[in-house]
Parts: C-alpha cells; structure tokens; sequence
C-alpha cells in the first residue's frame, strides 16, 4: 500500500517543485528587471550630476574671474577718488593762494 502511496507523492512532490522553481524564477525576473530599472536609473542620475558639476565648475570660473573683475574696479574708484581728493585740495589751496595774491595786489595797486 506504501508503494501506491510512493508514486503519487512523488508525482505531486514534483509539481510542487516545478510550481516552486517557476516562483523563483518569476521573482528572480522581478528582481532583474528592477535591477535594470535602478541602473538605469543611476546612469541618468550619474548624468545629471556630471552636468551639474560642470555648471558648477563653470560658475565657480566665472565667479573667480567676477570677483577679480570687481576688485579692479574698486581699486580703481579708490585711486580715483584719491587723486580727486588731492585735487581737490590743490585746488583749495591754489584758491587760496591766488586770492591772498589777488589780495596783495590790490593793497599795492590802492598804495601807489
């Protein structure tokens, strides 16, 4: 009776086992195609940060050469305004010199 039991159960035990690898197999190529999603995935990611790094090494370049730019320029003011502030003073100080002359020279003009 254990004979006619055996050939049953090994019938079934074997479709339980087909059943079984075919499961793997689906969630294996469940698992495959999600690993091909994800490095599809990483690769754009990958991209993006490669252009965002080069934007961001352009901006850096750009930015450098701005601010060189910009401290030029205030350098330049500050001279500028310097000179200007020397002129200025000369300017006061030949004003005021050619009135004490202009001055004096009427004091002479009057005296005589």
């Amino acid at each position: 009776m254990m004979a006619n039991h055996h050939p049953a159960n090994l019938s079934s035990c074997g479709n339980e086992l087909l059943k079984c690898i075919d499961d793997l197999k689906r969630k294996r190529d469940e698992i495959s195609k999600q690993i091909m999603l994800e490095s599809e995935e990483r690769e754009k990611v990958q991209r993006g940060i490669s252009a965002l790094t080069e934007k961001l090494q352009k901006l850096n370049a750009s930015n450098e050469k701005n601010m060189q730019a910009k401290e030029e320029y205030d350098k330049t003011i500050q001279d500028t305004e310097a000179a200007y502030m020397k002129i200025i003073e000369s300017s006061q100080t030949l004003l005021h010199v050619l009135r004490r002359e202009s001055m004096s020279l009427a004091k002479k003009s009057s005296m005589e």
